[in-house]
């Protein structure tokens, strides 16, 4: 069985983010075939093109974790209609310098929960639209919007909905056939799967 290294980035810098929560929902509903590390975004500085030439070991360590994973999961909440700033700036450290993009052809997928009923649907298409830009290959169906409550996710990565935890297992198992199919033919550069 061919296992594949996951890093996941929660967009939240909260202590309380229900997209955290998330987050531990699917990574226990995820095939067994998946591995997780979270890729923390918390410590980074405010991405500028003044370190390109020498980046900071946070931005370093960044890249390092991009690299050492076969895919990225992005579990991100919606502020103001958009992504979150420190969600944004990790993804300008680590597509920079130009050149060492290191996103290019990474496996990816998108999803996100609020307490809204749109469930992160704009933050989700603005942060797909950076996502191609850095070329990101990502899984675009099923799209994954979530409605988060303390009722139907009351913590420890539990979803006690059989509909919804249904969904989310399926979205997982969909997830880890994109990274097969993306590997197949664009195989990560110092990574061999298993």
């Amino acid at each position: 069985m061919t296992t594949y290294h996951v890093g996941y980035f929660v967009g939240s810098l909260s202590s309380t983010s229900v997209n955290r929560e998330l987050s531990r929902v699917l990574i226990r509903l995820a095939p067994e075939e998946l591995s997780f590390t979270e890729i923390p975004i918390g410590n980074l500085p405010l991405y500028s093109p003044d370190h390109d030439a020498n980046y900071p070991p946070e931005a370093v360590a960044l890249k390092d974790a991009i690299h050492r994973s076969q895919a990225i999961l992005f579990v991100t909440p919606e502020y103001n209609r958009s992504i979150p700033g420190a969600l944004k700036n990790a993804i300008d450290w680590a597509s920079r310098p130009w050149g060492k993009n290191s996103f290019d052809h990474i496996p990816a997928a998108v999803i996100g929960a609020s307490i809204g009923q749109i469930g992160t649907a704009l933050a989700q298409q603005a942060l797909r639209g950076v996502l191609s830009f850095c070329n990101a290959r990502q899984m675009t169906a099923p799209e994954a919007y979530i409605q988060f409550n303390n009722t139907l996710f009351p913590g420890d990565g539990i979803v006690v909905d059989e509909a919804v935890k249904t969904f989310l297992a399926d979205y997982m198992v969909e997830f880890r056939d994109h990274i097969a199919r993306v590997l197949s033919v664009l195989p990560r550069q110092g990574r061999d799967a298993g």
